[in-house]
């Protein structure tokens, strides 16, 4: 029953997206989708617009539906009425497609969607297989019955969800648990909000997920890709101010480990906060030029890696972790071309790795703690085998080494 109500919220939900022009906004949604699923082998421009497979049929079906019936709200209504009533009353996982597209919308306006309380809006939420996690002992024990001490957060980066932590048939969290004994926990939470706004409900969050953990904690472990690894920053550095002074679970962080974290901003919102009709000439850029006038505050926040609100306060790293950053080059390993370190086609290497040309701004990742993965894009740092193989190293380092 209660997910019949939820189903039903998400309609009443679209409904509202429908008289905000619901194929302009699908229009934008996909095409950043496509851009980002698709680097770097780019196409034809028609191709970078547009997905493929199960994505590309909710994106064309969210567009025929409502342009072939008159009353956009009642169309795109009763399109989801039959989508999201399949299994309604199952214990079915969500559909991925689903779970993607409601993902990509928070991204791209999901500061909206809150302001507005708008049921799309995503909650944050601590999940497991794609279901939330209820934060008291017990109910963690039910569902977490092999928990063990030492929890693995794993937070994705903007438009996308914890679902999407597996690619290609990889997941770091399971393969960290099946090689080095973490009980992963993935983070699902609203990209479009603010890293600041983000930063305060985790740090919160956390707090409870530790009380309620089933067993003692010996150590706590957070992997961020992307938008993730900023956010979790954000709420390491919300943990240590006076505000938050009672919050225990910083104390509990042996390990953060960022995945093409922009710590010094994305070049893309960059670029859009100078001059958005540029945006349109750069082939993966362009569809961010559509967000000139209305970009969500997470989006926003990426331009110079904005973790508290105020675009002039400089976060360091936390002193308590160790702290680690991987950089995704989308060219091969060659030293001699210029293009050496062009960065993973949305974050170049030296944001990712915390480096700044103004040497007081550099974060300070040390050396031995600092990886860059060639020939791979921003995505493929999910799957990729050295990605994997490098987390594994300094998580898990053989005894005596760590």
């Amino acid at each position: 029953m209660i997910q019949r109500r939820q189903h039903k919220s998400s309609w009443r939900g679209a409904a509202q997206l429908a008289t905000e022009a619901v194929v302009g906004l699908t229009d934008l949604v996909e095409a950043i989708h496509a851009r980002i699923a698709f680097l770097p082998a780019f196409g034809t421009a028609e191709a970078a617009q547009r997905t493929r497979g199960i994505s590309g049929l909710v994106y064309r079906s969210v567009r025929a539906v409502t342009r072939t019936v008159g009353d956009g709200t009642q169309s795109l209504l009763g399109w989801l009425e039959r989508g999201l009533s399949t299994d309604v009353e199952s214990e079915a996982l969500p559909r991925r497609e689903r779970e993607a597209l409601r993902s990509a919308l928070n991204g791209v306006i999901g500061d909206y969607l809150a302001e507005t309380a708008n049921p799309l809006a995503i909650p944050m939420h601590f999940r497991t297989g794609g279901r939330a996690l209820t934060l008291e002992r017990e109910a963690l024990h039910a569902c977490l019955p092999d928990a063990g001490p030492r929890p693995l957060i794993l937070l994705h980066g903007l438009c996308m969800n914890d679902l999407q932590w597996q690619r290609d048939g990889h997941d770091h969290g399971a393969a960290l648990a099946r090689d080095a004994g973490f009980t992963p926990v993935y983070l699902h939470y609203n990209s479009g909000l603010s890293i600041a706004a983000n930063g305060r409900l985790l740090a919160v969050q956390l707090e409870q997920l530790c009380d309620a953990w089933p067993v003692p904690i010996h150590s706590l472990t957070l992997l961020g890709h992307s938008l993730g690894g900023l956010l979790a920053r954000s709420a390491l550095h919300v943990a240590s101010t006076d505000e938050f002074a009672h919050l225990r679970w910083e104390k509990r962080v042996r390990h953060l480990v960022c995945l093409g974290s922009p710590h010094h901003g994305a070049p893309l919102e960059a670029a859009g906060h100078l001059i958005a009709s540029l945006l349109g000439a750069t082939p993966f850029a362009s569809p961010l030029a559509r967000l000139a006038q209305r970009r969500s505050a997470g989006i926003k926040d990426l331009r110079r890696g904005n973790l508290t609100g105020n675009p002039h306060h400089a976060v360091t790293l936390p002193d308590g972790p160790r702290c680690f950053a991987v950089a995704a080059n989308l060219k091969a390993a060659n030293p001699k071309a210029a293009t050496h370190l062009l960065g993973d086609g949305l974050v170049s290497v030296s944001s990712a790795l915390g480096r700044h040309r103004h040497a007081a701004r550099s974060l300070g990742f040390p050396p031995e703690h600092q990886a860059v993965i060639h020939a791979t894009g921003h995505l493929g740092l999910l799957s990729s085998v050295a990605v994997y193989r490098q987390i594994l190293r300094w998580l898990n380092p053989p005894e005596g080494e760590d």
